[in-house]
């Protein structure tokens, strides 16, 4: 039934009629059920027989519209998610794509990765990616349990140094221990992982979700299309580059201690060693990948000749390492990027 008929016809057929019409709206319009519990009594004024069609009306288009936008809502929502894939899709494969245009442009002579290095390279990433669920874990366990506050609140110099000790100490004696000797080897390289823990679990109490998620994915992405560059490069080609790696990874440790002993007031000095730390930290620790991944394929081949024996837990290490530094600064770089838009 037309509105704009109705309120043609005289006020008081149309007083007459409104329960009716109140019935058709409640069909559509349930929200609005309690305004027409009582049916309109007819009267004979002509000014308050308008504002029931009025109200009406304005009922009967907020409760249609409704579904509308729920829908419209729902689809904004399962696009957006689409959005992010494609885009996590496309940082990767550019990343890869470019990363393999510029170092990758000598590939194997040998067509290929034989099984024995296939299989070592496949049992080394394996290990790394139990060794980071470990680490992450036991970081989030550390959180909820208000570990990570109760650290926060000791001398933060005990906890520093007290750390990289037991760090140290536990990657040492993982590295010592011969891998027929699974139960104390496995057991030192979980305490590795507990200790890298406890300098990642920070992040995970300060950090919003969505922006860990977002630098995990920028990490994926650079670490595999390294690795890839890494296994399918001419044999042992960036393996001379273990040597300036370690000096370059000695600046960048030494640009992180210079908050600790440039003054405050020296502005320009702090943000020239900040950009060292945080964009030299990503050189370095990217040339490391190419590195392990390439010094994984050389031990292959050399267990293989027998000369050493395979060792997968070992050589995660090192890629645990290269995956937390550029995770770490990841983190921080997706955060300025953040503070400076608010």
């Amino acid at each position: 039934m037309s509105f704009t008929f109705s309120a043609r016809q005289s006020p008081l057929r149309l007083a007459q009629r409104l329960p009716e019409l109140s019935k058709s709206v409640m069909r559509c319009a349930t929200p609005i059920r309690s305004f027409h519990h009582q049916p309109a009594k007819p009267t004979n004024n002509v000014f308050i027989s308008r504002v029931p069609s009025i109200a009406t009306r304005n009922a009967f288009a907020r409760g249609c519209s409704r579904p509308f936008h729920q829908g419209a809502t729902q689809q904004a929502t399962s696009g957006s998610g689409t959005r992010k894939l494609l885009v996590g899709g496309a940082i990767f494969g550019g990343t890869l794509v470019a990363i393999n245009a510029v170092f990758n442009r000598e590939t194997r002579e040998d067509g290929g990765l034989p099984l024995y290095e296939r299989e070592y390279l496949n049992n080394t990433f394996l290990h790394t990616g139990l060794g980071i669920g470990i680490i992450g874990l036991t970081a989030r366990q550390m959180v909820q349990s208000g570990f990570v506050y109760r650290l926060m609140v000791t001398n933060p110099w005990v906890v520093g140094l007290g750390g990289l000790a037991l760090s140290f100490a536990t990657m040492i004696g993982t590295r010592s221990i011969s891998p027929d000797n699974y139960i104390p080897k496995y057991a030192l390289w979980t305490a590795f992982n507990a200790t890298q823990a406890a300098f990642v679990a920070p992040l995970l109490a300060f950090v919003p979700a969505p922006l860990l998620a977002r630098a995990g994915l920028y990490t994926i992405a650079m670490m595999g299309a390294l690795s890839i560059v890494g296994a399918t490069a001419k044999q042992e080609k960036y393996l001379y580059i273990g040597g300036p790696l370690l000096a370059g990874a000695a600046i960048v440790a030494v640009s992180g201690l210079a908050p600790l002993i440039v003054p405050v007031t020296a502005v320009r000095t702090l943000a020239f060693t900040d950009s060292i730390w945080l964009y030299g930290g990503l050189a370095v620790f990217g040339g490391f990948t190419l590195y392990d991944v390439q010094k994984v394929l050389y031990h292959a081949r050399m267990a293989q000749a027998g000369v050493m024996k395979r060792d997968p837990v070992n050589e995660s290490i090192s890629l645990e390492l290269d995956f937390l530094n550029i995770f770490v600064r990841m983190v921080q770089i997706l955060t300025m990027q953040q503070n400076r838009r608010k």
